[in-house]
């Protein structure tokens, strides 16, 4: 079984790599194409690779190309982590909306938004690529942000897609811990749309612990979300780090307005990273990469492909069409549920209705994304504009209008 990784050159690839190394014995993986663009990043990631699959004692063939034709042909899983424009493009993303009074975030509001119309379009043509190279019924799994709307334009488009995102395992790992148990006794139930989800159920050892969850590791959890406690105890519900831009939105902003935008500071991670990468002794992940973000996604991606391929109806959280999952969501919606996954299939599990405080939300920014992909898909400005309008944290059309074309300018200008 051959697995692509389309945008290679990302700095989780060797632990990526690494895991579904050690997963050859029950996936039967024997080729692993890494692919990017950009041939310098490409080689030192993928130099680091190839020495801990070798560390690993990988038996397969690893091929790093800058063709993508040859990187999904034959392929049964492309996984696409590709990021148009790079961490400058991200910087972008996180300033702009600032000079416009509005949160600055590369997934969330207008910096998701520009993201976006960069990013689907070069998305859908990778996706044509797997639809005329890779294996019959082949899967893209999608890390690719602003994910939702990737995944509702793949899922549009026809394509054969699930979407994937770290937050959920996050929240399983830090529980557990919290808890004092291993990660597998741990269920979160974790529902809504990608990057705007709350855990309404923790279930250890199939029993809901949240209630004395929140009584007891209030404080802890709050921390991590960066949200008052009492805001988890008004809700009963954990919601993830994104909600602060909504919740808090005033405090939030003013430290944008004045901090390091998250960007720079990747990118100088990034770079120590790559540097670090290079160096033919090193044959393990280094430290530093857990300062870059995305934590677990590497074990959540292997995972989700292994039962893909030989699972049980393993439950992952993933990101869907929701089909009636979630009342109140369009049937087309992109939704982020719990699933049963089996080789061939991903069946989300049956939710309770939301309630109204977060159904409102999820409904507000769902009308947003259906806009955000048609106006990706036909570069359609207006369109643009009235995602920006429907957006909760902008909805001004003077607002709406300025950021357009600050945005629209700087994709220009690149």
């Amino acid at each position: 079984m051959k697995v692509a990784v389309i945008g290679a050159g990302s700095t989780y690839t060797p632990e990526l790599v690494s895991g579904l190394s050690r997963e050859q014995g029950r996936m039967g993986i024997d080729e692993l194409a890494l692919h990017d663009v950009d041939s310098e990043r490409l080689s030192a990631v993928g130099g680091l690779a190839g020495r801990m699959l070798a560390a690993q004692g990988f038996e397969g063939r690893l091929e790093q190309t800058d063709d993508l034709d040859a990187a999904v042909d034959g392929a049964s899983f492309v996984l696409v982590q590709i990021r148009v424009g790079g961490q400058q493009a991200r910087l972008s993303d996180e300033t702009i909306p600032l000079a416009c009074g509005c949160i600055g975030q590369e997934t969330t509001g207008a910096g998701g938004l520009a993201e976006a119309l960069r990013t689907v379009p070069v998305v859908l043509s990778i996706a044509e690529h797997v639809r005329e190279r890779a294996a019959p019924e082949a899967w893209i799994v999608d890390f690719t942000n602003p994910v939702g709307i990737v995944m509702r334009a793949l899922l549009d488009a026809g394509h054969r897609a699930v979407g994937l995102c770290n937050v959920a395992i996050g929240f399983q790992r830090s529980i557990a811990q919290l808890l004092g148990v291993e990660p597998e006794r741990v269920f979160v139930d974790q529902v809504g749309l990608n990057h705007l989800t709350w855990v309404r159920e923790v279930q250890l050892d199939g029993a809901d612990v949240l209630p004395e969850l929140l009584l007891e590791h209030g404080d802890e959890l709050a921390d991590q979300v960066e949200l008052p406690r009492r805001v988890l105890e008004e809700l009963q519900a954990i919601p993830s780090y994104y909600l602060r831009y909504f919740y808090d939105h005033d405090r939030v902003l003013a430290e944008q307005q004045d901090g390091v935008p998250r960007a720079a500071r990747v990118a100088e991670i990034e770079r120590q990273l790559l540097e670090q990468y290079r160096d033919p002794a090193l044959i393990e992940k280094p430290a530093l990469l857990e300062q870059r973000g995305g934590a677990f996604y590497s074990e959540a991606a292997v995972g989700l492909i292994a039962s893909l391929v030989a699972g049980a109806g393993e439950t992952h959280v993933v990101d869907v069409r929701n089909n009636g999952v979630l009342v109140g969501l369009a049937a087309d919606d992109v939704v982020e549920v719990p699933a049963q996954v089996s080789p061939g299939h991903v069946e989300p599990l049956p939710q309770r209705p939301l309630a109204p405080e977060l159904l409102g939300l999820v409904q507000h920014v769902a009308a947003y994304e259906r806009l955000a992909v048609q106006a990706a898909v036909t570069g359609n400005a207006s369109i643009a504009r009235k995602a920006l309008l429907a957006h909760p944290l902008i909805g001004q059309w003077d607002t709406a209008d300025e950021l357009l074309e600050r945005l629209l300018a700087t994709e220009v200008q690149a």
